[in-house]
Parts: structure tokens; sequence; C-alpha cells
């Protein structure tokens, strides 16, 4: 197999299901000793790019695993704890998307999707099913890499505020943010999960009540990259967060849509320790 690029690309019909034989270039690895050990899972019925990805990975600092549909994935998370799935929209049995939404249903393990298909409502789909990020192919190899740094070290900041002196609950309306648990309260004790970008979205407010913030600001702060004219991760992340809070989609009380501006958590916001 010739390795000339380091793109996964291959021009199919759009009535092809997308996979790619995917090469990479002989590039020099990127290294660095926080990466070391780290486990990610990759989930991906095409054998190539398991192994590439993999191989990849490893020269990168990574300890990988690897398992090539969602009995697969199941299996592996029974005897492991990776610190993060790189997970493939398109598999057999079943996809991605409902692998996704199974996951995020018990753990707030970190997600991100690999979405083949070019139109947008299939990455807007994985976002809604939860999602911390999204990769369309074809891409760099290094753009996965950077994105699941961004990915796990907004995990880790958000992780270290619920350790040791710093652990705290945020209560604001009628909620209370347990840092440590990671979930919401609401005023009768009932529980709401939230997954990891739930979380640190939420987390992001909540340090800033009443500040504007907008979709570029966010977007570089919970992925880690400037928006795209057309990502609609933000909104979408919002969108799900307000679901979480119980809000009136047209009519949101605690984070409001600013017009042309962003948007803003519009209520008081106390801090206190955890007992």
């Amino acid at each position: 197999m010739a390795a000339q690029q380091c793109v996964f690309h291959l021009e199919l019909p759009t009535t092809t299901r997308y996979k790619s034989a995917a090469v990479f270039a002989h590039n020099q690895p990127i290294i660095t000793s926080m990466d070391t050990q780290n486990k990610i899972l990759i989930v991906d019925d095409d054998r190539d790019i398991r192994q590439l990805l993999a191989d990849y990975l490893n020269t990168n600092g990574y300890a990988t695993l690897i398992a090539a549909d969602g009995h697969g994935m199941w299996a592996t998370l029974d005897q492991h704890q990776p610190d993060l799935i790189v997970l493939d929209l398109n598999l057999p049995g079943d996809d991605g998307l409902t692998l996704c939404r199974n996951l995020r249903a018990k753990s707030s393990l970190p997600i991100i999707m690999l979405t083949a298909r070019s139109e947008p409502l299939d990455r807007i789909l994985g976002l809604e099913m939860g999602a911390d990020d999204y990769l369309p192919k074809p891409f760099e190899p290094r753009e996965l890499l950077a994105r699941i740094r961004s990915v796990m070290r907004r995990t880790t900041l958000t992780q270290g505020l619920s350790n040791g002196e710093h652990q705290q609950k945020f209560k604001f309306a009628n909620w209370t943010l347990d840092l440590t648990a990671r979930h919401l309260v609401d005023q009768d004790g009932v529980v709401t999960a939230l997954s990891g970008a739930e979380f640190r979205m939420l987390m992001i407010f909540l340090e800033q009540p009443n500040r504007v913030l907008t979709r570029d600001q966010l977007l570089n702060i919970i992925h880690g990259r400037d928006a795209d004219p057309f990502d609609r991760s933000i909104d979408i992340q919002i969108s799900r967060l307000r679901q979480k809070l119980k809000e009136d989609a047209r009519t949101p009380q605690i984070i409001k849509t600013v017009r042309n501006g962003g948007y803003v958590l519009a209520v008081a916001v106390t801090k206190e320790k955890m007992e």
C-alpha cells in the first residue's frame, strides 16, 4: 500500500457507503509527555483505518484499543477504561449514533465521532446524541490528534474542579450542579445526567454569569478551534443543555440568546463548598 498522503480521502458516489483505504505520510511523530498512557478506543469496521489510526496514535504517545463494531466496543469497555472513544458513524449492526446515545446514557466518557457522510445533518445528529466533537472524512490524522488533545485537556480541567480544596457546587435558578458527580440536581432532588460536553459548557457559563459569550469564543473554549460558518456544534450543545434545564425553547430564561451577540447565563450564581 502506497503511503503518499496523510488524508483519509476516497471519492465515491453518494450512494456508495464511504469507507476509506486510508494511508499516512511518513511525518515526524508529535510526542508530548502529557499524552503518555492515555487510552484511546478506536471503533471502526475498516481494519486498515483501525490499524493505521492505532499506529499513528501509538507513535504519538497514546495507548490504543480497537474494536470493529458495537459488540466489540462493549466487550472492550467491560475490560478496560479508555479515556476517550473515536467512534465511526457507519458501523454494522448498531451504528455510531445508536452506540453514542446508549453510551451517553451510562457514561460521560468523551466521544469524538467520525462522520464519513457529507451531509451536515449526520454531524448534527452525532452532537445531539452526546458526542463531544466530530471530524468529517476525509481528514488529516494530525487534526484528529489535535481534537483528541483538545477534548482530553478540557475534560481534565473540568475534572480538576471537583478535586481537593477546589470542590464546590454551583447553585443557580432552581438547580444545583454537583461537581463531584458531574450532574444536575433540581429543587426536588431529581438528578439529571450531563454529557462531558454539556458539563463543560455549563461550567463556562457558571464561571461567567451575565457575560455575553459569542459562538466563536465558546467554540474555541470547548473545542479549541475557530468557528466554521457552517459549524452548528455550539448551537446544538446549547439546545441540549436547555433541554436538560427544562427551558422553554422559545423563551429561555436561564441561558438566553443575545441577538448578533451570542449567549448569556442570565441568572444569579452562588458557589458553595461541597459537604
